[in-house]
């Protein structure tokens, strides 16, 4: 029986996944979480196999509770299901140590074979967002910059985002600067759309 852990802020998302994944005679939901930064307590708890993460949750998201997971849970694959198909989060995943990928549209027999396959040791990425992980390429921003975007996205004026990131204001005129060149933005706001877009925020 492989044991699963539901991370997924939605609690009607959930419910569902549950249920469904709950049909399949070797596979067993053992614990459901609604935010990020419960996944490790509740995956040591639970002593689940394979946890699937929604990407964007409060506390933690599914990215940064992979990459929990991978460094302090020895057994617990990860998986994400997620409604944002974006090539920049594939990567993002892929590099903070997830197992796969998958979009929350895939059929539920496919689901259950993408949860098998990560338990078995394979790597499962959805197809169509592999192409266009290829075709869109990794980020340009650096970590900095990107940092620096994602405080601005929330409407900070240069001064506030350079008082949370404990940088110049200078400075962060200049990550802005070259956030916006990188994407190829006019404006702060269409380098932040453009970012998200891509999943590289």
């Amino acid at each position: 029986m492989i044991r699963l852990l539901l991370a997924d802020d939605q609690a009607l998302v959930r419910g569902a996944l549950a249920a469904l994944l709950d049909l399949e005679t070797d596979l067993e939901v053992v614990a459901q979480v609604g935010r990020g930064d419960e996944v490790v307590a509740a995956a040591l708890a639970a002593r689940a196999d394979v946890a699937l993460l929604d990407v964007e949750m409060p506390g933690l998201d599914g990215i940064g509770a992979a990459a929990a997971l991978t460094a302090q849970v020895l057994g617990c694959r990860s998986l994400i299901v997620t409604t944002f198909g974006r090539p920049g989060y594939l990567r993002r995943a892929l590099d903070a140590g997830a197992n796969g990928f998958v979009v929350k549209d895939t059929p539920a027999g496919q689901l259950a074979d993408a949860v098998r396959r990560v338990h078995s040791g394979l790597r499962v990425v959805d197809p169509d967002l592999a192409v266009a992980s290829l075709t869109v390429g990794s980020s340009p921003l650096t970590e900095r910059e990107a940092q620096v975007l994602a405080l601005a996205a929330d409407g900070g004026t240069v001064a506030q985002v350079a008082a949370e990131a404990y940088l110049s204001e200078g400075t962060v005129r200049n990550y802005l600067s070259s956030a916006m060149g990188k994407t190829g933005a006019r404006t702060r706001a269409e380098a932040v759309r453009i970012a998200r877009e891509n999943g590289w925020l």
